[in-house]
């Protein structure tokens, strides 16, 4: 009972630190019942389930924990790349930075405006699918969002964009505490890229309600760096159609605390998700601690799914993966794949995973794995004896680790770009 109350009590002092954002008569209703999901659930407590890996105390906090500003002269990810650039400081839309929002075959809204207009097909999604990815599992500082949000893009796709929309978080603020929320709805046959990049606040709450129709195509690419001490939760959550597709990559490298969360269920025959993720933790900078959740259903027939994530850990830091595929009665001919391994460069840092398969169907392909450990010896021996020093043995021993991971992304104009940042930093942290 006592915990109860005290999860209860902290999602009151996250929501009177706020004032809850108004709106048409949708918008309304769909703060107001999002409010009630999070006090019916309150905020996460360490005897969670899915939590037991993760301390959610700064993400439960009323007030954002500082983080000081960490300046680089890296140029930004995506920089040279033709796309269409929308910049958020400290969560809030910049339009002076940011590129005219309008782009062939595509519509773009803030969130705001949306939300002011009584009528407006951000309905259907905007708090929908947030709700029925509350179960099985209760997922509140995504309700804690949506009830929140005032900021964030509403984008409908109705053919195939020209070039990807890049979403850019920077940051002014030591003690940002930023909830934004995004709802995308991608037509059938359509087809779009999302890029996103940037720390966003000192503290980031980060929602986006994904709606793919049959046959679209929607392909997402995140990196997620630079400022060492902020903290995030992030979800996603996606609706996938007939013949729809389904891509997601996330690049972590900084980051005191970070926790990305996927949400996705294939409702239509021959739907295909993948999610993938590359982390590397230096724990010499700083805390950290990085988590990936993902939870894909499989409620239809033929469907595809692949949960790819490899994350490189040391001088204490800590990478945590949680995977499941779930197989509904009926979801017949599924094809699921689910892999998870760490790389520990010492003896100080951790990788704690639980993979999970639950299946109801009788004709599937599923399976996973997870494995943990240091680098390979003989590998080490084998480009050492041929004359490659021991720093720059394991840096291309780390780069091979991480490959799978990035073979995800299908752009190989995105995909070097982020190689090249990989290896950049590995050999910034090497020895």
């Amino acid at each position: 009972m006592k915990l109860a109350q005290a999860k209860t009590d902290a999602a009151e002092a996250r929501v009177n630190r706020s004032d809850l954002p108004t709106g048409g008569k949708w918008a309304n209703e769909a703060r107001l019942a999002a409010l009630t999901r999070l006090h019916g659930a309150g905020l996460p407590g360490r005897r969670d389930e899915y939590w037991r890996f993760t301390r959610p105390d700064d993400l439960n906090r009323a007030d954002a924990p500082a983080a000081d500003l960490l300046k680089t002269g890296e140029s930004p990810v995506f920089g040279d790349l033709d796309r269409l650039k929308l910049v958020f400081v400290d969560g809030v839309l910049d339009r002076d930075q940011s590129d005219a929002m309008a782009m062939q075959h595509v519509e773009i809204e803030t969130l705001a405006d949306a939300a002011a207009a009584d009528i407006h097909w951000a309905r259907d999604i905007y708090g929908v699918l947030e709700t029925a990815g509350q179960a099985p599992v209760e997922r509140p500082l995504a309700a804690l969002n949506t009830a929140l949000a005032e900021n964030g893009l509403v984008i409908r796709v109705t053919g195939k964009a020209p070039r990807p929309i890049n979403l850019q978080y920077l940051r002014r603020d030591q003690c940002a505490d930023a909830v934004v929320h995004h709802v995308i709805k991608v037509e059938s046959g359509a087809e779009l890229t999302l890029l996103e990049n940037g720390p966003g606040a000192a503290r980031l709450s980060k929602v986006a309600e994904v709606d793919i129709a049959d046959g679209g195509i929607f392909h997402h690419v995140r990196t997620q760096g630079r400022d060492h001490q902020r903290r995030a939760h992030t979800h996603i959550f996606a609706r996938l159609g007939k013949e729809s597709e389904f891509k997601s990559f996330t690049l972590t490298v900084n980051g005191a605390l970070t926790r990305n969360e996927y949400v996705i269920t294939l409702h239509g025959d021959d739907a295909r998700a993948h999610v993938a993720g590359a982390c590397t933790g230096d724990g010499a900078t700083g805390a950290f601690h990085q988590d990936d959740t993902v939870f894909i259903a499989h409620d239809a027939v033929n469907c595809e799914s692949r949960q790819v994530y490899k994350k490189v850990l040391r001088n204490g830091a800590t990478g945590v993966f949680q995977g499941k595929i779930l197989v509904q009665p009926g979801a017949q001919k599924t094809d699921g794949y689910q892999i998870s391994q760490g790389l520990l460069l010492d003896d100080d840092s951790q990788f704690l995973a639980k993979p999970e398969l639950e299946i109801y169907a009788d004709d599937v392909a599923c399976s996973h794995g997870s494995t943990v450990g240091a680098i390979d010896e003989g590998a080490m021996f084998y480009l050492m004896s041929r004359g490659v020093p021991k720093s720059r043995a394991q840096e291309l021993l780390v780069l091979a680790f991480l490959a799978e991971a990035l073979e995800e992304i299908d752009s190989e104009t995105i995909r070097d770009d982020i190689r090249d940042r990989l290896a950049a930093w590995v050999e910034r942290h090497s020895g």
